[in-house]
Parts: C-alpha cells; sequence; structure tokens
C-alpha cells in the first residue's frame, strides 16, 4: 500500500497560504495510481515527532501495512533534522521506499548527505521564521498595539485600531468585584464567595461559560490592566505549541520573563488605583483570612501574629480542669513546620472584647479613625517586620546552601551525594520562594499610600455599622467589620498592637 503523508502547521497556513490539498494533489500525481492512504496532520507545527497522523504512519508502517511512502517535501516530515533523522532511519530500516515530490532521496552517502543538509536548512529556516516572528511581535507591542484579543474581561478587542476598548456590561461587573472584596456586605465572602454569587446570579464569563471559579475572581482581581497598564512580552510560551501532544509531565510550563522585558501598553481605567492596590493588599492575606471554617468560629481568625516569634495565632479549645476553653496560640504542632513558636497563649474572650471594643469606639466616633490612622503613620510599616523575617529566612538558607556545597566539595568517596543534591534543590527553591514574598512585600511598601482612600474604607465601615446598630450584629457581621478595619494584631506579653488599613 502506497501512504501520502501531508502536514500544514497554522502559522504556515496564514503566512503563506499553505494548501493541504495542493500537498495531497501533488503527492497522488507523483503516486500515479488513486489506490493510496492518506496520512494528514492539520494545524501542527513541524518542529514535534508526536504528531497524530505521523504516529499512525509509523504504526502502519510497523504493522507492515505500508511499503511506500510520497510526501512533497522532507521538511513535511518533520522540521527538526534530528527528528527527521530518526523518521527516515525507522523508515530505511523496514525496507520503505520514502518518496519527495520535491526532490530525490536515495539511500547513497551523498544521498544522505544532502538529505541531511537539506533537514539542517528547514531547521535553521523555522528558527528564523520564529525569531522573526517574534521580533516583529515585540516591535509591534512596542508601537503600543495591542497583538491580538487577549480575552481581557471588561474589554472588547477592536482589529483596526489594535487597542482594548471599555465593555461597560463587562466592566460593571469588574467593578462589582472589586468593590464586593474590598468593602463590607452581607452578601459574600472572600473570593469563593463572589465566584458563588456571580454564578447564581447568572452572570456569564469571558467565554460565556455559567459557571465562575474563584481563580478567575483572583485573576481579575490581581490584573493590572483595571488600572490602565497592560503588559505584553510577560510570558515566556516557547516549546508550550506541542503541550497538547505531550503526556503530562513531558509539557513545557510556561515561564515568567524578567520585568525589564515587560512592555507596557497603556489601556482605559476601569478601577482606581487606590482601591486596586487595597485589594492586593487584601489578597495577599486573604488565605490566613478566609481559611477554611472550624467547629468552633473565631472572631479574630487569621489576624492574630505573634509579636516575638512571628508565627500566626490561631484558635484551639484547651483542657482547662475538664472545662474546653477556646484560646489562641502561635504552636505549630504539624509535621514540617518551619517554626514550632514561642508558645505564646491567651484566651479567646478576653483578646476578642479588648480588640473589638477598639475597633468599635472607632466606628461608633468616626473623628477618631483618622487620628488613627495618623497614629499608624508613626508605627513601622506592617511590611517592614515582614520583610526584616524575610531577610532572615533568606540569610539562613544561604548559609544552608554554603555548608552543604562544602560538604558536597570536601565528599572524596561520594557519601550521601544524591541526598546532598536533592536537599541543595529544595533549598534553592526555597529561597527563591522567600525571594519571590520579598519582592511583592517590597513593591507593597514602596507602593504609594492614599491616605483618602484608607480614610474612605474606614467610613464604609462606619456607616454599616451604624446602619445596623450594635446590638443587632451577628457574629459574622462583626468578624467581618474587624476585618474591614484591621489588617492585623501582634500579641506581646503584654501589650496588644493593632495595624489598620
Amino acid at each position: 500500500m502506497i501512504a501520502i503523508y501531508a502536514r500544514v502547521s497554522t502559522e504556515e497556513q496564514a503566512k503563506h497560504g499553505f494548501s493541504l490539498n495542493d500537498q495531497i494533489r501533488q503527492c497522488r500525481m507523483k503516486a500515479e495510481t488513486n489506490k493510496v492512504k492518506e496520512y494528514v496532520d492539520d494545524g501542527i507545527s513541524g518542529e514535534f515527532l508526536d504528531r497524530p497522523a505521523l504516529t499512525k504512519l509509523r504504526e502502519d508502517v510497523r504493522e507492515g501495512i505500508i511499503n511506500k511512502i510520497i510526501c512533497l517535501d522532507p521538511d513535511r516530515l518533520s522540521r527538526k533534522l534530528m527528528n527527521q533523522l530518526i523518521i527516515t532511519d525507522e523508515f530505511d530500516r523496514r525496507g520503505i521506499e520514502l518518496v519527495f515530490v520535491n526532490g530525490e532521496y536515495s539511500k547513497t552517502p551523498e544521498g544522505n548527505l544532502f538529505y541531511s543538509m537539506r533537514g539542517a536548512i528547514a531547521e535553521f529556516e523555522k528558527s528564523k521564521i520564529n525569531e522573526r516572528m517574534s521580533r516583529g511581535r515585540r516591535e509591534k507591542a512596542r508601537q503600543g498595539k495591542v497583538l491580538r484579543d487577549f480575552q481581557v474581561y471588561g474589554y472588547s478587542y477592536d482589529k483596526e485600531s489594535e487597542q482594548f476598548l471599555v465593555n461597560e456590561d463587562e466592566a460593571a461587573i469588574v467593578r462589582l468585584i472589586f468593590d464586593l472584596f474590598t468593602q463590607p456586605n452581607t452578601l459574600v465572602q472572600g473570593l469563593n464567595g463572589i465566584a458563588l454569587y456571580l454564578t447564581s446570579k447568572g452572570v456569564p464569563t469571558k467565554r460565556g461559560a455559567p459557571v465562575w471559579h474563584r481563580q478567575v475572581v483572583r485573576q481579575i482581581i490581581m490584573n493590572r490592566a483595571y488600572i490602565g497598564e497592560f503588559y505584553q512580552n510577560r510570558w515566556n510560551t516557547e516549546g508550550m505549541l506541542g503541550n497538547k501532544h505531550r503526556k503530562d509531565e513531558e509539557k513545557v510550563p510556561m515561564r515568567e520573563r524578567p520585568k525589564s522585558d515587560w512592555i507596557l501598553i497603556p489601556c482605559p481605567p476601569i478601577i482606581e488605583e487606590a482601591q486596586f492596590e487595597h485589594a492586593q493588599r487584601l489578597l495577599s492575606e486573604s488565605r490566613r483570612r478566609w481559611a477554611q471554617k472550624s467547629k468552633h468560629p473565631y472572631l479574630l481568625s487569621g489576624l492574630l501574629r505573634c509579636g516575638d516569634c512571628g508565627n500566626t495565632m490561631t484558635g484551639r479549645l484547651s483542657n482547662n480542669w475538664g472545662k474546653k476553653v477556646p484560646e489562641y496560640t502561635d504552636i505549630k504542632n504539624t509535621a514540617g513546620a518551619k517554626q514550632k513558636g514561642c508558645g505564646r497563649r491567651i484566651k479567646a474572650q478576653m483578646i476578642e472584647d479588648q480588640v473589638w471594643e477598639q475597633v468599635a469606639g472607632w466606628l461608633n466616633n468616626p473623628d477618631e479613625i483618622a487620628a488613627a490612622l495618623q497614629q499608624e503613620k508613626t508605627k513601622e510599616p506592617f511590611e517592614a517586620g515582614e520583610i526584616a523575617r524575610l531577610e532572615k529566612e533568606i540569610e539562613k538558607t544561604k548559609n544552608a546552601r554554603k555548608k552543604l556545597i562544602k560538604l558536597f566539595a570536601a565528599s572524596e568517596d561520594g557519601i550521601g551525594e544524591e541526598e546532598i543534591r536533592q536537599e541543595l534543590k529544595e533549598l534553592t527553591q526555597k529561597e527563591e520562594a522567600l525571594n519571590n514574598q520579598l519582592a511583592e512585600l517590597s513593591d507593597m511598601l514602596n507602593s504609594t499610600q492614599n491616605n483618602e482612600y484608607n480614610i474612605n474604607v474606614l467610613m464604609e465601615a462606619v456607616q454599616y455599622y451604624l446602619s445596623k446598630g450594635q446590638d443587632e450584629l451577628s457574629f459574622e457581621e462583626k468578624r467581618d467589620l474587624i476585618r474591614q478595619v484591621v489588617r492585623e494584631i501582634r500579641v506581646y506579653e503584654d501589650s496588644v498592637e493593632i495595624f489598620t488599613f
């Protein structure tokens, strides 16, 4: 049986108008018969070996179904020389006659040399095409053009001007998401609550799906396009094109380029920068603020931190002469905890009453809010303590790596070499994660703090509080109001320090 193999990639169709029908027609003319079996890969790059039709052809060759293969050109088989030689050698070993419409292939030394040269040239051409396309896209981006429709919720893409335009219907939902996340309300709690709320109201996603996911909400809240900053050339997608043909463990991940390579494209803002930055601060703490609900609810869950060891303080029930008493502690009993804590404990009722009394005092006397914010300016910035702690952790990690490297260099018989390599890898990953956290906190510390916006946030909490009345507040409403006003509470031996937004 004679086989015809044809392939065209999406970019070749768009750029050069390559046609599968024309390839098949020319191959049929070369075969001089209609008794052929066609193997066609449509819209698949020749850079990858794992292609559905090519894989089927190779299987049929192994089964002995095919004895002759006709192809338009060697670069249709593959755009990579190594893959091209693998395929050709596989066919040769089974005695398959390989015929090309454009040029002959002979199994002589000269023929193999010429074939290899053509394969190398095809691979070079592919690399040059990719390089030219990438350079062209970067230049276009530097001219302020949006390269394609990136499907950003809240915007429509105008092909003529190559710019984003505000989609008013979607923009209203974006504003709602930010308001629900940053303002006191009884509708939702956290990212998951917003996603469930939008789903219940029948709001479609950008792609028309009826169900929202918390990760989609998170991406919207983190997207700087909504304050007029859209970045192109941020992600390196090299090698990802063939992921759909790879196994999960072999897929190439998308990697973020250095920030210096990003290209800023101004776009119409939807959200005020002050609200956006406030949302980022809330988001950085949302994991501990909206942790999984425990059997016993705690008013200050996710807000307490030990002022000495830096551990978060979580609620638990302690045994007091056979009676279960709620308390907060910094002790971490889980395996693998970075710090076990210094053992600080405080009765839940005592600290909750103290904090609520302070917050209620602010809410009952709005004039005190401005004074509290003014006092915040004299304190060490909230992020500064965390930055100092992270810098110490990074230094400790670096020292641990140096010790391991010295141990590895001094080991003559290679004792524990694999364990040392694994530990070095884990320390490197830990240092990278710590550096990322440090960079995020530094950005937040260096960003301009909008005191007027912070006052507005607190005044919204005041209005909500006064509209309800202190005696009518439920446990959940008290907790939400505290979280709206308080950013973190640090507990010391003989004092408590409250940080507001």
